[in-house]
C-alpha cells in the first residue's frame, strides 16, 4: 500500500474538514502549555512560579478533561464545544489580566487551572469520528484513520512549541497565550462547523449507564495502563535527554536530538497507517511493547550524543505503532457512546504519567546522573511490555 490510503481517508465525504479544523486547533493546545511558562516568566521572572501556574493547568486538565468528554458523549460535540471554547477564552483572558496586573500566586495558579479545566481535547474529538464514519465495509480503514490521527498529533507538538518559542522570545511574552488561544478557539469552532461527521449523543439514561459500565472493563483498564507508562516514558526521556546533553558537555546538542527522535516517530507512524496489519491488534501491542522494551535497553549503554541520537531514532519508532494500537483496541473496547471518554481518559493518562515522571526523573539524574534518568524510562517500556502481555486475554479482538 502507499500514502493513497491516506488521500482516499481524506477523500470520504467530510473527512478532510474535521480533521485540518482538529489539528488547527491541537496546534493551539500544544502551545498553551509552554505559554503560560513565558507569560508568566515574562512578568514575575520566576521560572518556579511559572511552574507552578502550568502545573495547575496540567492537573486541571488531565481531571477535568474526561468529564467535558462525558458531557460531549451525552450531549453531542456540536452544542458542548461552543461554550466550552468560550468559557477557555474568558478564562485565558482571565489570565492575561491577573498576571498584567501582578496578581498574587495564588491568584495566578487559579487562573492556570480555570483554563487548563477549559481547554477542549480536539484529538479525542477528532478521533471519535472516525468510527463513527467509517462503518461497515470502510471499518476496515480505522487503522489507518487513528495513525493519520498519531501523525496529526505529533505534527501539531512539532510546530506549536516552535511557535510559542518563536512569540515568546520577540519581547511580548503574552503574545504566544493569545496566538495559542486564537488557534485553539478557530479551530475548535470550525471543527464544530462540521455537524455532518459529528458522532450522535448519547439517548437514554438505560444505554447511559450501560455505556459508562464499558469503561470499568479490565481491557481498557490494561490500556490506561499502557497509557500511563507511555507518560513515565516522555517525561522521563525530556528531563534525560537535557541532562545527558549537559554532561556531554553539549547543551545545545537537546534540541536536534529531540527533534530526531520526533522525526522518527512521525515516519514510523506514516508507514504503519500505509499498510495492512494481518496480526490482531493486541498481538502486535504485545509484539510492539515488547521490542520497545528491548530497545529501550540501549539508552544504558548511550555514551556520547551521536549514539543517543541513534538511540532515541530507534526507541522512537515503536511509539506511534502503540499509540494507533491502543486507541483501535480502546474503541472495540468500550462502548461507542462513550467512545470521546474513553480516548480522553488514554489520554489523561499519559499526561498524569509524564507530570509524575518528570519529578522522579528528576531526582533520578540527581543521584545517579542521567543515566539514573534513563532508567526510570526503561522501567516504563518494561512495564508497558508486561502490561501488553498480561492482559492480552483481556484486549478485545476486533468489533464485529
Amino acid at each position: 500500500m502507499s500514502s493513497a490510503t491516506y488521500r482516499t481517508l481524506l477523500r470520504t465525504p467530510g473527512a478532510a474538514a474535521f480533521f485540518v479544523t482538529a489539528v488547527g486547533g491541537r496546534v493551539g493546545i500544544a502551545m498553551t502549555s509552554l505559554g503560560i511558562v513565558w507569560l508568566v516568566y515574562g512578568r514575575t521572572g520566576s521560572y518556579a512560579m511559572a511552574g507552578l501556574v502550568t502545573g495547575g493547568f496540567a492537573v486541571a486538565e488531565a481531571l477535568a478533561g474526561p468529564q467535558l468528554a462525558r458531557l460531549v458523549d451525552r450531549f453531542g460535540q456540536t452544542r458542548v464545544l461552543p461554550p466550552t471554547l468560550l468559557a477557555h477564552a474568558a478564562a485565558v483572558a482571565a489570565l492575561l489580566a491577573i498576571v498584567a496586573g501582578g496578581g498574587p500566586a495564588w491568584l495566578m495558579t487559579a487562573g492556570g487551572t480555570l483554563v487548563g479545566a477549559t481547554i477542549p481535547q480536539l484529538g479525542a474529538l477528532s478521533a471519535a469520528r472516525w468510527p463513527a464514519l467509517l462503518r461497515g465495509d470502510r471499518a476496515a480503514a480505522l487503522p489507518t484513520a487513528f495513525a493519520l490521527e498519531s501523525l496529526g498529533n505529533g505534527l501539531a507538538y512539532l510546530a506549536g512549541p516552535v511557535l510559542v518559542s518563536t512569540a515568546g522570545a520577540s519581547g511580548h511574552p503574552a503574545l504566544g497565550t493569545v496566538l495559542a488561544t486564537a488557534l485553539v478557539v478557530a479551530g475548535g469552532l470550525a471543527f464544530a462547523a462540521q455537524r455532518r461527521t459529528a458522532p450522535p449523543p448519547t439517548s437514554g439514561a438505560a444505554e447511559r449507564r450501560r455505556a459508562g459500565r464499558s469503561l470499568l472493563r479490565p481491557g481498557f483498564a490494561v490500556l490506561v495502563g499502557v497509557n500511563l507508562a507511555i507518560g513515565v516514558f516522555f517525561g522521563a526521556m525530556q528531563v534525560s535527554v537535557a541532562a545527558f546533553a549537559v554532561e556531554s558537555g553539549a547543551a545545545g546538542a537537546a534540541a536536534p536530538l529531540f527533534a530526531v527522535s520526533s522525526c522518527g516517530s512521525l515516519l514510523a507512524g506514516w508507514l504503519y497507517g500505509m499498510r495492512r496489519w494481518r496480526a490482531a491488534p493486541r498481538t502486535q501491542l504485545a509484539v510492539v511493547t515488547a521490542g520497545s522494551a528491548l530497545g529501550s535497553l540501549t539508552l544504558l549503554a548511550a555514551g556520547s550524543p551521536m549514539e543517543l541520537g541513534f538511540v532515541l531514532a530507534l526507541t522512537g519508532l515503536a511509539i506511534p505503532p502503540i499509540l494507533v494500537l491502543c486507541s483501535l483496541l480502546a474503541e472495540a473496547a468500550v462502548h461507542r457512546a462513550v467512545l470521546t471518554q474513553a480516548f480522553t481518559w488514554l489520554n489523561s493518562a499519559s499526561a498524569a504519567g509524564s507530570a509524575g515522571a518528570a519529578a522522579l526523573s528528576g531526582r533520578a539524574v540527581d543521584a545517579f546522573g542521567a543515566h539514573g534518568g534513563f532508567a526510570v524510562a526503561v522501567a516504563a517500556a518494561a512495564a508497558m511490555a508486561v502490561l501488553a502481555a498480561a492482559g492480552t486475554r483481556a484486549l478485545p479482538g476486533p468489533r464485529s
